[in-house]
């Protein structure tokens, strides 16, 4: 079961996650949106959408860097396992609790306003409390991080990422022996990855890059720049368009 968990299923959930948004964007491009409920609830909206994304962001950047970045390159660069593992617990866990609060903040709101909760979809409860959950669970970690404040732990964390990267038939070896909040925190991860087609979360894949290449600037007129045409065409001067 552990080589099926985190040998076999990290590609199922990468290409569901991969074929399923390109799937979504070509069938249903109309579904790709956040559904924001600014409209109804601006207040809390607001403060806890920012904490909630800035420490998801930094979250994100964090496991992206430090688990992907190959080993010889913070050698190269003098950083000592035990530098970025103390990092590692201290930006990750401001973060995660930025993100925990502004997440509780929304998820309150979502479930408990009757107006937002009409317009909620199963999924976007659903996937709000799989990410508190996944957050719940890596503010666990660094708790047990603290154990390990050389970094050899976290080395056997990049070394099974980069090993699913790189097709590593004994990527799955590598965390063998880790602690079980780190199986669990993992496992949740990857199963937010497969479902991730099918909810909100794609708008994350919407950066709006070519909106800074576009060709020209959007003319807006106001409404009384200019009169608009009638189907019967142009009105002659001194009659009526009604007539």
């Amino acid at each position: 079961m552990h080589n099926f968990l985190f040998g076999i299923y990290p590609y199922i959930a990468l290409t569901v996650a991969i074929v399923g948004s390109i799937a979504r964007y070509e069938r249903d491009p109309f579904t790709w949106k956040t559904s924001s409920s600014q409209m109804l609830r601006r207040k809390q909206l607001i403060m806890g959408s920012v904490l909630f994304h800035i420490g998801v962001l930094v979250i994100f950047v964090g496991h992206f860097v430090g688990l992907l970045t190959p080993i010889a390159i913070f050698d190269a660069l003098g950083i000592s396992h035990g530098f970025k593992q103390v990092g590692a617990v201290v930006v990750g866990g401001i973060a995660g609790v930025m993100a925990l609060v502004g997440g509780g903040m929304l998820f309150h709101r979502r479930w408990t306003d009757p107006r937002i909760r009409k317009t909620s979809s199963t999924a976007d409860i659903v996937i709000l409390a799989m990410l508190l959950a996944q957050l719940v669970l890596g503010l666990l970690t660094v708790f047990a991080s603290l154990g390990h404040l050389d970094g050899h732990e976290m080395v056997k964390f990049m070394s099974w990422a980069q090993g699913i990267i790189f097709f590593d038939g004994a990527a799955a070896s590598y965390i063998s022996d880790v602690a079980f909040v780190f199986k669990l925190h993992l496992f949740l991860g990857l199963t937010i990855f497969l479902v991730f087609p099918f909810t909100r979360l794609v708008h994350m894949l919407s950066v709006p890059v070519r909106y800074i290449f576009r060709p020209g600037y959007q003319v807006v007129r106001s409404r009384r720049s200019e009169p608009l045409p009638t189907r019967a065409g142009p009105v002659a001067p001194g009659r009526s368009a009604n007539k």
